[in-house]
């Protein structure tokens, strides 16, 4: 548009800069100029007009930029899966109201360094040449910066892991409390729930899969259990103290994992080494057979780890999956976003119901599997 401008502006003071020499000419001169004036007018015109159209999109795309771009579920759910250096309760961006917590940083350069999460803003702000990432990680505000950063913050699942530890821990002695106060006669209240689940525990899945030796191994077992089940149910409360996805963190499990393989491979007896190393089948079969044995080993634990992670993760995406229907449908139109919550409500607490259901069977079945490798690890040979 700006050569065109150019081009018909030189065009014009050519024609105006031309010297007449014959009378002629010199009565053409100033109609030859008016049209040229005209057309320099009307290419002025037309060219400013163009100018403004293009500011006016200019600035309607600067504050099409500005504007929110409104809900983003898949944002929201990986936030509210994921972990985080603060508990956060309500609202969204700079409106949000959450618990911050203590982040506890060691670097070479500035030592150990402790302040509150609210330094951060939500994300928004740097503190003391740190800053927290897209994924909620703490990292250097100066990008070229390489030094490493340990993080030993209390998080999120650090503190739901605590709270669910230290609940744990007041049932269980306030419940020992109770029988002892009590002797040879039945519980009460929420005792009278929690003993059935430990006779079934140890009676129904202890003894029959370990033998002898399920006594030594109950303790842990029903540890197991009741963490994974605590902390479970604990995710589904929408609240402080709930809403931690704990189950959920491939971490957790991992270590919960390692627990069950380190146990298993200091449990195991010569008849379970032998039945690794040297199985009952030819020898020019080993090199097959052992290879195989050793990744059942390695791969037990995994499978643990895995099957846990990938559930909880799992119910609570659908859960929040239910609930985004009613802003997603919301930011098509209002009267559409009322029109699909009560569905969306409905299957929310369908959904919720039913992850209580899956937060027993995911805790019984780890605990299951769990006495299933102990008790091979400690079977006896039987001739």
């Amino acid at each position: 548009m700006s050569l065109t401008f150019f081009f018909v502006m030189f065009l014009a003071n050519s024609g105006m800069t031309n010297s007449p020499n014959h009378s002629e000419k010199h009565t053409e001169i100033p109609e030859n100029k008016h049209l040229h004036t005209q057309q320099h007018d009307s290419v002025t015109a037309s060219t400013h007009e163009k100018a403004s159209e293009g500011n006016s999109e200019t600035n309607g795309g600067h504050a099409k930029g500005h504007e929110s771009k409104g809900f983003e579920p898949g944002k929201m759910i990986m936030e509210h899966i994921a972990d985080a250096h603060d508990w956060h309760l309500w609202g969204e961006s700079d409106h949000a109201v959450s618990i911050p917590l203590p982040v506890i940083l060691y670097t070479s350069s500035k030592g150990l360094r402790m302040f509150s999460s609210s330094n951060f803003h939500h994300g928004h702000a740097a503190y003391e040449g740190f800053k927290l990432s897209h994924e909620g990680i703490v990292v250097w505000e100066d990008a070229s910066n390489s030094e490493s950063i340990y993080d030993f913050s209390l998080t999120k699942n650090v503190l739901a892991l605590l709270i669910g530890s230290i609940f744990l821990v007041v049932l269980v002695v306030k419940m020992a409390r109770h029988y002892a106060d009590n002797a040879g006669r039945a519980p009460k209240g929420v005792y009278n729930l929690i003993e059935p689940l430990i006779l079934f525990l140890r009676n129904d899945i202890a003894r029959p899969t370990i033998g002898k030796k399920a006594d030594s191994y109950t303790p842990l077992l029903l540890s197991i259990f009741f963490f994974i089940f605590t902390l479970n149910l604990f995710g589904l409360i929408p609240i402080f103290p709930g809403g931690a996805n704990v189950t959920g963190n491939i971490s957790v499990t991992m270590v919960l994992a390692l627990v069950v393989f380190v146990t298993v491979t200091f449990s195991g007896n010569k008849y379970y080494w032998k039945h690794i190393f040297m199985p009952d089948v030819p020898v020019w079969m080993y090199v097959i057979i052992i290879p195989i044995e050793i990744l059942g080993v390695i791969l037990k634990p995994f499978v643990l780890m895995l099957r846990l992670f990938a559930n909880i993760t799992a119910g609570h995406i659908i859960i929040l999956g239910f609930f985004s229907l009613i802003f997603i449908f919301g930011n098509m139109n209002p009267n559409l976003g009322y029109a699909v919550s009560p569905l969306s409500v409905a299957f929310t607490l369908f959904m919720s119901l039913l992850e209580i259901l899956v937060a027993f069977l995911q805790a019984f079945v780890f605990t299951l599997l769990s006495s299933i490798y102990i008790g091979m690890a400690v079977e006896e040979h039987h001739h």
